[in-house]
């Protein structure tokens, strides 16, 4: 009893002793005379100034960021997703219900407040062409309508005490946590000087300079010049710079200031600090003690988020890992089973042997992950150590269920004898590509494994391993992309695919492998040599026996490699975009097809001994067979059917419910977990060993303490963006995961730009779009529409629209619903028409479609017809698209303006290239009309070419310029780009469905040096955009150089010439 006694209080006091220890990951501080405000859980919380008495200001579902107090510390504005989109409020110090401010269905982001108090400045894309960009407005307490600042773009803004400067971050970098980043995007901060428009840099020496603040005259701002972020302030009486925090370890990170004061977080840590009378900053202790809703364990349906799934092996069960778990589900009777209930392990890629007796799958419970077995209940479990610590993929057990065969993160290929526990390396598949190949497929006899592999030609050949030999024999040569291999039940064949149109498909990261589908055919491996082809003709005659009927009972598998080339037979199956192979029951087997124009593949079934190709159904995701061959699981859209596979099922039958797997979910163990699933994405996958030098183990022992803290999903995120950070590279991104669900109030927009004038809100400009494409119309344009710019809105459903309210405020739930609106070209109702239109939930697309137009006209003008323009959005498919519809459609020009400003990546773009840099090679004639004559090539601009670049291009659009400047294709104009050119590829997904990415591979150039990333490409020519100016100089620039170029590089294309005599007769006497 005394045991249990002492027990139960030091229980207590452990208890106590943690609930009143300093708080961690208290974020974006902000500071006012009598109290300081952060984020904590993604809720607002107010303490004294001293850190005491902290307690939740706000509390709601969605999140609550970036508190800034008044000028008078009476109230907090803040960014708040109270209706599921982030919008500005206010609040008062002494609590109370949030005032909402903003109602434009974009993010509003928090930046401060006027310094009279009556206005809250904030950052917004709702004016960004062509992509969103921020640009910095002010919004009234009273809640009208959000007035601009006159910048171009900005993304930080703090005014100074008079409210005439305003210093800025023109924009926000793509990777807030990248470590020694020295790309484009390291731009000067700015004071812009709001009434002569003038604009002053504070010096930059290729660092990240953000979060600008004013305390007596001078900036206040954070810098990493000196590896780690500090605090610095720029005197604007004399220019001068001082360091005032010199941390070593952590950066310092939102800085805010306030009633002469500064406050900042460092290694998870509130700091403050007087820069008059401190040296160095003061470090907070707050404990923050409150109910936080989003850390406690909790009983969920995991149903929808199934990662992997197999079958028993007769398929009376269906087998799933979802969110770190283990289920099998019964086909028809029984109860759903959790074999695992395993909070903070990741269970992945389980398999069921043959004769029923393990489930295998792989867990990271012991730290890393391991090959485990266990019964259909749970039990009897074991575990098989893996000697190299990384990820494992796809298992498949050996008929005889003796042997387990599986890939790792690096693509090697092994196999476990599950008894002895032994594992043998067979293969490596050679090449880091996107899409794994090297999968293990058992011979019927558990004597071979059939797998893909890519050869030194980058194309994949079949390749079988012998258990007895110890030794793999290739089956294909490499003269075709081969792929999926399966073996027939019967022992006789090995299927496969085989592309001869492969082609550029090979460079698989180029633009010009785009548009050409790979289309493969349907093969049979007759593996003996005596054996007959299995389309042979027939002929229905008697057996010559000596009259003993014999039955064959033996699945042994014979291969005779010599000549196994000449074995390898087509079916009669049309050559499709065929993705994979699935042996069925003897004689049969299953192809799914891909589908250009629908979601999923196309699932068919070929029965060999009839020769008949019959299809099954649409829209599947993936297929599963049982061992015996006799079942199948279809999965298609988010369900699963499974059904008999000798046969066509009828739709809907064999339905799988899979509702009811229930697991048992601790997020703080799950986060744990995560963290550590995501250190060791950047030590298996990261695309160089030494992870850029970085002490991956320091970066754990830094980080991983903090996870503790963490009271929502968003503070996961946050640390794991930092660990990223910490490895210096671009493409480090993180995302995704569960977050509370919020119901999202979609508020309608009208694609239109608008004034205040005679209390009632006036069409500026009414955005077009394109009326042919159904995914750009106009909510006010289009035939039978009689609106225009300068009419005035009046009415909507009837409701008065005036301008003492935001306009936004009056659509709010009206996107995609039709709604009536009055429209005059007065102030007044009287004479006003009635229209009724459906407003758009976005019109990024309208902007955007009006920004390249406006350009494309301009650069028509100001050349007088003789430059195209050709802007490209990416190097994916919208640039691909792009790039078709705009250039070739001004083939007629003499030069050309290709801009790739905010070009956000996608591919290599040699497409692209390639076609701004084919020479003309002659002409084909043309005999009618004005014989203009047909060019060879005959789609090209053969003059000079001026590329636009800019800070916010990068990945691709780091590598279009520099292939450009590498081909001397022409000239580069504007300023220096993102400097970001890793790919990435290949992660798994975190257990509750986020994502963490470590880039997969680098760029180095032919001198054999890593170039571009974290360097950008440079201009020849630097041109920077005027930070209040709406005139595009640069754009204007790139039209001056191309006509200054014309003048010596215009091609002059010839006419035809005078027709050829080439008969030659003698003369008749």
């Amino acid at each position: 009893m005394e045991k249990s006694v002492i027990s139960f209080l030091l229980g207590l006091a452990i208890y106590f002793n943690s609930a009143n220890a300093q708080t961690k990951l208290l974020r974006q501080p902000a500071l006012s005379e009598d109290h300081i405000a952060f984020v904590y859980a993604n809720d607002i919380w107010i303490a004294n100034r001293d850190g005491s008495t902290p307690n939740r200001l706000t509390s709601f579902t969605g999140q609550e960021l970036l508190p800034h107090f008044s000028p008078d510390g009476q109230m907090i504005a803040f960014t708040g997703e109270y209706d599921g989109n982030k919008d500005v409020y206010v609040v008062s110090v002494h609590g109370g219900e949030p005032v909402r401010l903003t109602w434009h269905p974009y993010n509003d982001l928090v930046r401060g407040w006027t310094p009279d108090g009556q206005s809250v400045l904030f950052a917004s894309s709702r004016d960004g062409a062509p992509y969103p960009m921020n640009k910095l407005f002010t919004v009234s307490l009273s809640g009208q309508f959000p007035q601009a600042l006159p910048l171009a773009r900005a993304d930080e803004g703090s005014y100074n005490q008079d409210g005439k400067r305003l210093a800025f971050r023109k924009i926000e970098g793509w990777e807030t946590e990248f470590r020694n980043y020295k790309g484009g995007q390291n731009i000067p901060l700015f004071i812009a000087n709001l009434a002569d428009k003038t604009v002053t840099a504070i010096p930059n020496e290729n660092t990240t300079d953000r979060n600008p603040v004013w305390i007596n005259g001078n900036v206040y701002f954070l810098s990493d010049r000196d590896h780690a972020t500090n605090i610095w302030s720029y005197n604007t009486m004399d220019g001068s710079l001082t360091q005032h925090s010199h941390f070593t370890e952590y950066d310092c990170k939102n800085l805010s200031a306030g009633a002469g004061m500064l406050i900042f977080e460092n290694g998870g840590e509130l700091y403050a600090l007087n820069p008059d009378m401190d040296r160095e900053p003061t470090k907070l202790n707050i404990t923050v003690d409150g109910d936080f809703p989003w850390i406690r364990p909790h009983w969920e349906d995991v149903s929808s988020e199934i990662q992997s799934a197999a079958l028993s092996a007769t398929g009376k069960r269906a087998l799933f890992a979802a969110r770190g778990d283990l289920f099998t589900v019964p086909a028809e009777n029984g109860p759903i089973r959790n074999l695992t209930n395993s909070p903070g392990t990741a269970d992945r890629d389980p398999a069921w042997s043959p004769d029923g007796k393990w489930i295998s799958w792989f867990s990271d419970e012991d730290g890393e992950y391991q090959l485990y077995l266990m019964d259909q209940y749970g039990g009897n479990k074991r575990k098989i150590k893996l000697e190299t610590p990384t990820f494992y993929y796809t298992p498949a057990w050996s008929p005889d269920s003796k042997y387990l065969s599986f890939a790792d993160a690096n693509r090697t290929l092994w196999v476990t004898d599950v008894t002895s526990g032994k594992t043998m390396q067979i293969d490596n598949e050679g090449f880091a590509h996107p899409v794994r190949t090297i999968f293990p497929v058992w011979s019927p006899d558990s004597k071979w494994i059939a797998y893909t592999k890519r050869l030194t030609n980058e194309y994949d050949a079949i390749f079988v391993y012998s258990m007895d030999q110890k030794k793999s024999y290739p089956v294909t040569d490499g003269m075709a992309d081969c792929t999926s291999p399966a073996w027939d039940a019967s022992g006789k064949y090995l299927y496969l695919l085989a592309s001869t149109n492969y082609a550029l498909n090979v460079g698989w990261l180029d633009m010009s492998s785009a548009e050409r589908t790979i289309r493969n055919g349907v093969y049979a491996v007759v593996l003996q040599k005596d054996a007959p082809s299995p389309i042979a003709p027939k002929s229905d005659d008697e057996s010559s026996g000596d009259g003993n009927m014999k039955e064959d009972t033996s699945k042994a598998v014979q291969i005779d490699f010599d000549d196994i080339g000449r074995r390898i037979i087509p079916l009669d199956i049309p050559v499709r975009a065929y993705q994979s192979i699935v042996a069925g029951p003897e004689n049969k087997f299953f192809l799914l097809r891909q589908n250009e124009d629908a979601p999923g593949y196309s699932l068919e079934q070929y029965d060999l001994e009839k020769q008949k190709l019959e299809e099954w159904q649409e829209g599947v995701r993936n297929i599963y067979l049982s061992s015996d061959h006799q079942k199948i699981m279809i999965q298609s859209g988010a369900g699963y059917a499974l059904v008999d596979a000798g046969a066509k099922p009828a739709p809907g039958s064999g339905t799988l419910s899979t509702r009811g797997m229930q697991m048992y979910v601790d997020p703080i163990q799950e986060w744990e977990q995560m963290f550590h699933e995501a250190w060791r994405f950047q030590r298996d996958f990261f695309y160089v060993r030494n992870v850029h030098g970085l002490d991956l183990d320091w970066a754990y022992r830094a980080y991983a303490p903090l996870v503790k803290y963490a009271r929502h999903r968003s503070d996961l995120t946050y640390l794991l963006d930092i660990l990223g950070g910490e490895t210096s590279v671009g493409h480090s991104f993180t995302g995704g995961g569960e977050y509370p669900s919020i119901d999202r109030v979609p508020v309608g927009m009208l694609g239109a730009d608008f004034a205040i004038e005679n209390g009632r809100y006036r069409i500026k400009k009414i955005y077009n779009g394109e009326s042919w494409n159904p995914g750009m119309s106009s909510p006010l344009a289009g035939p039978g529409i009689d609106v225009k710019a300068g009419d005035y809105l009046i009415a909507i459903n009837g409701q008065e629209i005036t301008s003492d309210r935001n306009l936004y405020s009056f659509f709010d739930f009206t996107a995609g619903k039709q709604i009536r609106l009055l429209i005059n070209d007065q102030p007044s109702q009287e004479g006003a028409r009635l229209l009724n239109i459906v407003p758009v939930s976005n019109e990024y697309s309208l902007r955007q479609v009006d920004w390249i137009e406006s350009n494309r006209r301009k650069v028509d003008a100001w050349s007088d017809h003789q430059l195209a323009y050709v802007w490209l959005p990416n190097t994916a498919n919208g640039g691909y698209n792009n790039f078709n519809r705009y250039y070739f459609a001004q083939k007629d020009r003499a030069g050309a303006i290709i801009d790739e400003r905010y070009n956000q990546g996608g591919s290599a773009a040699d497409y692209i290239v390639d076609l701004l840099d084919r020479p003309l090679m002659g002409y084909f004639s043309n005999p009618i009309g004005a014989k203009q004559p047909f060019t060879s090539p005959g789609a090209g601009i053969w003059g000079p070419k001026i590329m636009l670049i800019n800070e916010s291009a990068g990945s691709g659009g780091d590598y279009l310029p520099y292939m450009f400047k590498k081909r001397k294709v022409g000239t580069l104009v504007g300023t220096r780009t993102w400097g970001g050119l890793v790919g990435i590829w290949d992660v798994p997904d975190l257990i509750d469905g986020g994502y963490m990415t470590a880039p997969r591979g680098g760029f180095f150039n032919t001198d054999g040096e890593w170039d571009v990333e974290n360097k950008g490409i440079t201009p020849d020519i630097e041109v920077v955009e005027d930070a209040f100016s709406g005139e595009d100089i640069q754009l204007k620039r790139a039209v001056e150089i191309g006509m200054e170029k014309l003048k010596t590089e215009r091609v002059r294309l010839l006419s035809q010439p005078a027709d050829p005599v080439r008969v030659s007769r003698p003369k008749s006497n």
